[in-house]
């Protein structure tokens, strides 16, 4: 496959772009879950101005009085010709896509059609928390099948996760997290073919959470799981929410591997009536014609990898961290500061710095925090003080 990397774009730093007296005016959870004095690094949710091309995207639609119900598919063709220039996969087929409200709950219907009530998940922990929470409220069984000391698939646990799921000739599947959040791990074609080989060798089926796919850093490729040998059978959901900051536009896109096609047909039709209509034009746009802005990002994020290494080198060298190779997440082992399994509200309480608790993310997650690098430069400064204050 040939892939076009993410290159210098001329566009302005757009985590650069607004002043916290402007992010404060937001009334969105990431500023409105805590008092004005926390400075809030937390929940994905990016400080930056949306892109002009969608921004233009929606105010026509609003402009026209375009506010109905979603159609056609044009937010699928935008999405594999993104796929195909970035990733250089041309395997996305748009007759195998359907329009879903957003990526969790596309992975649960995922998850409806290839499991039973009461059969087992596999996840790979520490991972995003709702992965738990949605898994038991569909009433299915999560498995853990702990990343490796150096955050990546362990693949003898997860054989051995993928044994104990099927124990008893039980379906299951396994859900991946690609990239993974919180560590901000690439999973390699290596890595994904092999997870492909057993999950065929066990007969579990493989659903995709790939949101964070655009956010990769300098010189890392990411790898669409159905891309892969053995992929042909998985199911992927992905979106342009992360990526273009559009969480609260919804909509994304469920995509099945030419295996996987009778399944996909087997949704229901109800589960494309969730999804927003200026959802679908602002994540067309933004795959469409989004694609300078963000470059520009990925460079500001790049940026802001190499500036909180540094400044927790220099003030609070105890933690550990291994920068991400892709999202805009970081995952700091705090372990050895003697916080305790939650630091994060160590640093809240003392610090007024609100990061993300490593406990909802499962086992590997005590004793960590997850910063997001989606804010100015001076902000991740401020946010790295606060927590070597609270040390002090």
């Amino acid at each position: 496959m040939t892939r076009i990397p993410h290159a210098t774009s001329g566009e302005p730093n757009p985590l650069r772009a607004l002043t916290l007296d402007h992010l404060r005016r937001r009334t969105s959870v990431k500023w409105r879950a805590y008092p004005d004095d926390v400075l809030p690094l937390w929940v994905a949710e990016m400080d930056v101005p949306l892109a002009e091309p969608v921004v233009r995207a929606l105010t026509d639609a609003l402009a026209l009085g375009d506010t109905g119900y979603p159609t056609g598919t044009g937010y699928a063709e935008a999405l594999a010709g993104f796929a195909d220039k970035r990733w250089g996969w041309a395997g996305l087929a748009v007759e195998r896509t359907v329009i879903v409200p957003d990526v969790m709950l596309g992975v649960v219907e995922m998850l409806k059609l290839v499991t039973d009530p009461g059969d087992p998940v596999v996840v790979n922990s520490p991972v995003y928390p709702p992965f738990y929470q949605f898994v038991a409220h569909m009433d299915r069984q999560v498995v853990e099948a702990p990343l490796g000391a150096d955050l990546r698939i362990d693949l003898d646990t997860l054989d051995a996760s993928f044994r104990r799921a099927t124990s008893g000739g039980r379906r299951a599947a396994f859900l991946l997290c690609s990239p993974h959040n919180p560590t901000g791990t690439a999973h390699t074609l290596d890595e994904l073919a092999a997870v492909a080989a057993l999950a065929d060798h066990h007969g579990v089926r493989v659903v995709a959470d790939e949101i964070h796919a655009p956010l990769t850093a300098a010189g890392v490729d990411f790898v669409p799981y159905l891309s892969v040998p053995g992929g042909e059978s998985g199911l992927s959901v992905m979106s342009a929410s992360k990526a273009w900051n559009l969480a609260g536009l919804k909509a994304a896109l469920a995509v099945a591997g030419p295996a996987a096609a009778a399944d996909l047909a087997r949704l229901p039709d109800v589960v494309s009536h969730g999804p927003s209509h200026l959802g679908v034009i602002a994540h067309t746009a933004a795959l469409r014609d989004g694609i300078g802005w963000l470059d520009a990002l990925l460079a500001g994020l790049d940026d802001n990898r190499r500036l909180l290494s540094d400044l927790l080198a220099e003030h609070i060298p105890a933690i550990t961290h291994r920068p991400g190779e892709a999202t805009y997440l970081a995952w700091l082992d705090c372990r050895a500061l003697g916080l305790g399994d939650d630091p994060a509200e160590v640093f809240l309480r003392r610090g007024r710095v609100a990061l993300n608790s490593g406990i909802p993310f499962g086992t590997g997650g005590a004793g960590h925090v997850r910063l997001n690098l989606a804010t100015s430069p001076e902000l991740i400064e401020e946010g790295v003080g606060r927590m070597a204050a609270a040390l002090a």
